[in-house]
């Protein structure tokens, strides 16, 4: 049976939906030799290749779709590769064979906490979908004067650039003095969405963690820079979200207290590792830049050969 193909790229692990329908639009996908156009439909059985490289394609019921959550730190970048060499999200995640992780939705580079991956495109695109309307949960530090008139106008409603935004719920958790903390939700991802709506009130937002999404939280035994892979339980609860089959095999495997333990203590020691390595890239890249340029000597004319003996004067 045909399938569109976008539908099942996207479930091959080649990007979300919205990926894949762009490399499609931009003339990056061939079907048996020929350019793909939206809204194609293709068999299994078909030759598909991106950027000239062959796709193998996944049947639905052969892929097994796997979930993780990764603590992201401040400074990393959510991209794939960076051209100014920055650290992105996908430089500490384990590697797959046939496969490739995709995030669900993005955090910018100065927010910390929870980013989840998937093999499973249609899973991410739907995740990521404003229709199913999944929460996102945010620990919000706020610097300026954070009056009840702004909560009431954040609750319902204030106007961006890109149209009308709120808060489904503003909760107030303490802070000292002109910083407060507030955990914030919302079912929508657009970007910097958070920190803009705070802005739009003549406050500035200074720290920004996602703690939860759905109903799954931020994992507190995780280091930052740290993954964990979901149980079968935890990925049919996200397919039940947005209305998906739900699976029946994972490649999670069930971990008593000590192992829970020793896995937790080495990521831990890839993390430092990590961290080291990166700042000893920074360091070595900070003294190539400081490191002054030797002077070009200038060539001698032919036949002008340096005198060496001492200097006489001519009366």
């Amino acid at each position: 049976m045909s399938e569109k193909l976008q539908k099942i790229l996207a479930r091959s692990g080649v990007g979300s939906r919205r990926e894949v329908e762009t490399m499609i639009s931009a003339g990056r996908v061939n079907v048996d030799g020929k350019v793909a156009q939206l809204g194609d439909r293709i068999l299994p059985t078909q030759q598909v290749r991106v950027d000239g490289h062959p796709v193998k394609l996944a049947a639905e019921a052969e892929q097994i779709c796997r979930v993780i959550a990764y603590h992201k730190p401040e400074g990393e970048i959510c991209t794939r590769t960076d051209p100014d060499g920055r650290p992105t999200v996908f430089d500490r995640l384990p590697k797959l064979r046939g496969a490739r992780w995709i995030a669900i939705g993005r955090l910018d580079i100065n927010t910390s906490g929870l980013l989840l991956f998937t093999t499973d495109g249609e899973l991410a695109n739907r995740l990521m979908h404003p229709k199913f309307e999944v929460e996102r949960e945010y620990a919000v530090r706020v610097f300026g004067e954070v009056t009840d008139a702004i909560i009431q106008k954040l609750r319902t409603g204030v106007e961006l650039e890109d149209g009308k935004a709120n808060f489904k719920k503003i909760k107030a958790s303490g802070g000292e003095g002109i910083n407060k903390w507030f955990h914030v939700t919302l079912t929508e991802g657009r970007n910097r969405e958070v920190r803009r709506m705070w802005e739009s009130q003549g406050t500035v937002v200074n720290r920004l963690i996602r703690v939860r999404y759905g109903d799954l939280l931020l994992p507190k035994h995780l280091p930052a820079g740290g993954y964990t892979e979901y149980p079968l339980e935890e990925v049919n609860y996200l397919r039940k979200l947005v209305h998906m089959d739900y699976e029946t095999e994972s490649l999670a495997k069930p971990e008593d207290r000590d192992e829970r333990r020793r896995r937790m203590a080495s990521i831990k020691r890839a993390v430092r590792k990590h961290q080291v390595a990166v700042k000893s890239g920074e360091k070595l890249a900070e003294k190539a830049e400081a490191k002054p340029q030797a002077k070009k000597q200038e060539p001698r004319k032919p036949g002008n050969k340096p005198f060496k003996g001492k200097t006489r004067t001519r009366m």
